[in-house]
């Protein structure tokens, strides 16, 4: 009996050896798979990101590849604008106007955006005058935007080269509630000046706008006033336009002023001065007064000169800086000194010239409002002023100049 319980515990031991060994086994291979599986997972994450950062690289491309068809697609068309202007150029000859025939004196640009009526009408007016002159004032229509009626109006002359501005940049105001077309004009008015001086190598450009109308004597005025912008390099600017210029302030034809204050419209300028304003022209354009408000009142009764001046036969250098002021200054010391609120009717008593102080802005505009001319100041300077003193005709050839707190100082009139 004992013997036999011996012979099942060695059958037990020999059972159990094989299910030992089987156990050790399956627990090797399950550590193996478990290893094999961490590392897989490990794998799978890693390729999970890599394909992560290859995404975001595709991603970034694809908005590089977007930027670059972008920049391909404005250069395409400002290649095409140059080729369409080259060809232009070749059609009517202009290359000539640099060679042997004659140098111009400066380039004459018509600022033009959308208004096809008002633009037929200053070409016109230009070119009563211009057509005898067009190698010494080449013409050049420069465009804003793609209205098809002001394209189509301006490539109907022959006489005139055209130019078309195509701005797709967006606009970002610097201030809340300014207007974008400030922006707008801005930039046109740099391309095309860019376009004129660096491209065609003028030496001066006159820019006029879309609806402005010329006298008979503004290219003689011009082409004399090249000669003084040349000479006296404090000029900045030769202007045409005289913001007081209504028929009932103005007389004689032959006396032109130096101003302080920029007037804006049908003015001339020369590279060396476009040299310094083109690095740093301002993002917007300066805003006007509401034109369509004042008009009436000052747009609408200024005087367009009917006299053909001979500017060239004239000695403009009274206007040189260093003998301007005292120029002016004798002009002003002759001129019988007028005090009170009724300053307007002693003035109109007074057979010769009158002047008038005025204390401040606020006083300048009680003293102007009486006149009916502009009240209007920028930057602290009264519109057409000159060291302070802003000059008008009044009623016959009577001047009246006003004159502020500090302009005798200025002028070294004691």
């Amino acid at each position: 009996m004992g013997r036999c319980c011996c012979d099942y515990r060695y059958l037990l031991l020999l059972a159990a050896v094989p299910f030992i060994y089987i156990q050790l086994r399956l627990f090797a291979a399950q550590s193996q798979y478990a290893d094999r599986l961490a590392n897989a997972i490990e794998e799978e994450n890693h390729c999970m990101r890599q394909t992560r950062l290859l995404i975001d690289q595709i991603s970034i491309q694809q908005g590089r590849i977007i930027a670059l068809e972008e920049e391909k697609k404005r250069q395409d068309q400002e290649c095409g604008q140059l080729r369409a202007l080259v060809q232009d150029l070749e059609r009517k000859g202009l290359e000539k106007l640099v060679g042997n025939v004659q140098v111009p004196v400066a380039a004459v640009v018509v600022m033009a955006c959308n208004r096809a009526d008002y633009l037929e009408r200053t070409i016109k007016s230009i070119l009563k005058y211009q057509s005898p002159l067009a190698s010494r004032f080449p013409l050049f229509i420069s465009q804003d935007g793609s209205d098809p009626h002001v394209k189509s109006k301006a490539l109907s002359y022959d006489q005139l080269t055209y130019m078309q501005h195509l701005d797709y940049e967006p606009v970002h105001t610097e201030r809340p509630g300014e207007l974008i077309a400030y922006y707008k004009i801005a930039r046109h008015y740099k391309w095309a000046l860019d376009q004129l001086f660096y491209e065609h190598k003028f030496s001066r450009v006159i820019i006029l706008e879309d609806d402005m109308e010329i006298a008979p004597d503004f290219f003689g005025y011009f082409e004399a006033g090249a000669a003084l912008l040349d000479h006296d390099k404090s000029i900045m600017a030769i202007s045409s336009w005289n913001d007081n210029g209504q028929r009932q302030f103005v007389h004689d034809p032959y006396v032109l002023y130096r101003s302080d204050f920029f007037p804006g419209l049908g003015w001339m300028l020369s590279r060396s001065t476009w040299d310094e304003l083109s690095p740093k022209w301002p993002k917007a354009y300066p805003s006007r007064l509401n034109m369509g408000q004042f008009y009436q009142q000052y747009l609408e009764p200024i005087k367009l000169n009917d006299v053909q001046v001979d500017w060239k036969s004239m000695d403009l250098s009274y206007l040189e800086e260093d003998k301007y002021v005292k120029h002016f200054a004798d002009l002003l010391k002759k001129a019988t000194p007028v005090h009170g609120i009724d300053a307007v009717l002693k003035a109109y008593n007074i057979d010769g010239d009158v002047r008038i102080f005025y204390r401040d802005q606020s006083d300048f505009e009680r003293i102007t409002s009486q006149f009916g001319i502009f009240q209007e100041w920028k930057d602290g300077v009264p519109r057409t002023a000159y060291k302070g003193v802003v000059v008008f005709r009044y009623q016959t050839q009577r001047r009246v100049f006003l004159v502020g707190p500090d302009s005798l100082q200025e002028l070294g009139i004691r």
